[in-house]
């Protein structure tokens, strides 16, 4: 099987498919990038680059599929970098800082990142899973 097919692999017709968990941990990102630094929603641009891989889902099957290894991580690799910058120009205060999340509970930005790294474990979890099936069945 070739790299591309097990990045495209699907176990079932509504499971993702690793390369599009891997845009989906990067979406998300996004999302709390704007939500952290920004003070905001994704806008109508962002929200179209980023949709499919946000929600998941027959769009991600449907659109989320094709590419190399190497497109999965200069996204990937482009998101963390804007992240890691904005965060160098933070203080460390800011991380207390809160605003509403979900419904209306407050919290503060540090519990907003470490939910972003949570997420992130969670499916490389799933990716992990996913690539054993996807290399047996080549």
């Amino acid at each position: 099987m070739r790299k591309v097919d097990e990045l495209d692999y699907l176990t079932d017709p509504q499971s993702n498919s690793i390369g599009a968990l891997l845009l989906h941990i990067a979406a998300a990102e996004v999302g709390y990038q704007a939500a952290t630094f920004y003070a905001r929603d994704l806008n109508e641009e962002e929200r179209s680059e980023w949709g499919a891989a946000l929600d998941l889902g027959e769009k991600a099957r449907r659109e989320i599929r094709g590419y190399e290894l190497d497109y999965y991580l200069s996204r990937l690799e482009k998101v963390r970098a804007k992240t890691l910058a904005e965060l160098g120009q933070r203080e460390d205060q800011w991380l207390e800082e809160e605003t509403s999340f979900g419904s209306g509970q407050r919290v503060n930005n540090y519990f907003k990142w470490f939910h972003v790294f949570g997420h992130e474990l969670n499916h490389r979890g799933q990716i992990r899973w996913l690539r054993i099936r996807a290399t047996r069945s080549s």
